[in-house]
């Protein structure tokens, strides 16, 4: 048997054994006319559908078995239209963290003949906008996802028909895709049989009744006990109309919310108040006069000033990319233990090499490529904050090699390229490499494999007058450094007792560099070793050249 048709049989077994009347959906994809899997190979990673059309005689499960409840996509019940073998394609899972995508835009029509490695359309993952090329020959017949409705598509929903004969096309013309909507029909079942339980459950209006003012034997301004006065003014109602059981006839709490419950009436407050305010008089009645009947609060006016608002504004959403990055950011913050160490830099002897360099040898190198190859140098020395955190089985993960993670700043957001083996490339390769992934990056051209994963990330706002801030790690890495500016700052010289006459403050240009780091990998004097050596590199950047 091939390894096609024991994947297909054991798809079977599994659908014939779930019990989750959601999740017993077919499992087997008829491609081909020889039923064969045909498709994209990231169609392994996505939700398998049944499509009939062809014989089925090869995968048909056993006689004595009951056949599992199918969910079906098509405009048309399968049973009652017979479309021609066709593969549906759903949207794939082109990163190990990707949950949701859109399709930018199609490369395709529908009648449009394609072959293996044809871009059929453009998909903007959570990282980047990614090219979905074809792995099979086919004929795209129906393009079932495009514009407002390819936005935000959870991996495995259908996004277009292929078949592979050209007379095919013309009977997708009205295809669809609708899941079974049996779960919605339990949904409005479970909300018409819940529907008079609510209005069972709901009491009736109270009604209103004359009540005799109670005895007391304390003043009527003493009459509610301070919790029962704070509670009725909360719910805004006169509880003085009920007979207290407080010492002297004074209403309690308990008073209160036994008439609440009960639904006993009583007076609005605002009514009330101002009704004693008007007849003071009507305080010292006999206990027999009936109360002033309270005037509805649907006949009361209530004016509402005018508010000018001054400017417009726009709702813009956030685009696939932007959301994963509020999601991963604050998990970060919430899940992982930052701290933070920061050291000042001085940049001058830096920056007399990149003159050098640029004077004497035509290399033209960046202050992020020095400190990118320093930061690379730095955790060869210190290899302990090259590490990563398993979260799954909780350890700590040495890396034996420097993958430096560089921030990029893109129209669709922040993006990290990586520069693999930085520790083992010259300030030049660093310097190409960096223009490279950047350039790409804004372009949306990158790999997946060129922004997953890494060990170190370096961000750099110094060249947008930054002077510091915090950075927050990207995880699994157990760090991210966060580059300011050069700032001229006035440095004042070491105190040589021996000396007559000391030496003047000089001005150096000086950058701060603040490390965030996780605590359940680096610890703070891990960090230290690590921003001395850093220091140490930069200060003597013929180091560099070694």
């Amino acid at each position: 048997m091939s390894s096609a048709a024991l994947r297909l049989a054991h798809m079977n077994r599994v659908a014939n054994g779930s019990s989750n009347n959601v999740t017993k959906m077919m499992v087997v994809r008829l491609a081909r006319r020889n039923c064969s899997v045909g498709g994209f190979a990231m169609l392994e990673q996505s939700v398998p559908i049944v499509h009939r059309g062809c014989d089925s005689t090869s995968i048909a499960a056993p006689q004595t078995q009951q056949p599992p409840q199918i969910r079906y996509y098509s405009s048309t019940s399968p049973a009652s239209k017979d479309y021609p073998p066709h593969t549906l394609f759903p949207m794939p899972a082109l990163s190990p963290t990707m949950e949701t995508g859109s399709i930018a835009s199609w490369n395709m029509k529908e009648g449009d003949e394609f072959s293996a490695g044809d871009v059929l359309c453009s998909i903007e993952t959570d990282k980047a906008s990614v090219d979905f090329e074809s792995q099979d020959d086919g004929i795209l017949a129906k393009i079932l996802r495009d514009g407002e409705t390819a936005k935000d598509l959870k991996v495995g929903v259908p996004i277009c028909v292929v078949v592979e004969e050209p007379e095919d096309v013309a009977a997708f013309a009205d295809f669809t895709v609708e899941e079974d909507s049996s779960a919605d029909a339990a949904a409005a079942a479970v909300t018409e049989e819940a529907a008079p339980a609510a209005a069972a459950a709901t009491p009736a209006a109270p009604t209103a009744t004359t009540t005799a003012t109670p005895e007391r034997d304390v003043d009527p301004e003493f009459a509610l006990m301070p919790s029962a006065r704070h509670l009725s003014q909360s719910k805004g109602v006169d509880a003085t109309v009920l007979p207290g059981s407080g010492k002297g006839g004074r209403v309690t709490k308990g008073d209160v919310l036994a008439a609440l419950a009960n639904g006993t009436y009583m007076p609005p407050l605002a009514t009330t108040t101002a009704a004693a305010a008007a007849t003071p008089v009507a305080a010292a009645a006999p206990a027999a006069a009936a109360p002033v009947t309270p005037t509805p609060l649907s006949s009361m006016v209530v004016t509402i000033p005018p508010v000018d608002t001054q400017g417009s504004y726009e709702d813009v959403a956030n685009n696939n990319m932007r959301k994963v990055i509020a999601k991963r950011l604050t998990e970060s913050k919430r899940e992982v233990p930052h701290f933070y160490v920061s050291a000042e830099i001085e940049l001058d002897n830096i920056l007399k090499l990149r003159k050098v360099l640029k004077n004497n040898h035509d290399v033209k190198v960046s202050v992020n490529d020095l400190i990118i190859r320093s930061s690379a140098l730095a955790l060869r020395d210190v290899p302990e904050v090259n590490s990563t955190y398993n979260t799954k089985t909780n350890t700590i993960e040495t890396h034996p090699t420097v993958d430096i993670s560089v921030a990029v700043a893109t129209p669709t957001g922040l993006i990290t390229p990586i520069v693999p083996q930085t520790d083992t490339l010259g300030l030049s390769d660093i310097s190409d490499k960096v223009k490279d992934l950047a350039g790409r990056a804004r372009e949306g051209k990158l790999s997946p494999e060129e922004y997953q994963g890494g060990t170190f990330t370096i961000s750099n706002l110094g060249m947008f007058g930054i002077q510091e801030f915090s950075a927050v790690i990207n995880p699994p890495q157990a760090a991210i450094l966060a580059v300011g500016g050069g700032i001229p700052t006035i440095v004042p010289t070491p105190y040589n007792e021996n000396d007559d006459e000391q030496a003047k403050p000089s001005v150096k240009t000086v950058m701060t560099a603040r490390l965030s780091a996780d605590r359940r990998v680096v610890d703070e004097a891990t960090a230290s070793l690590f921003m001395s050596a850093l220091k140490k590199y930069l200060n003597q950047p013929e180091l560099l050249l070694l």
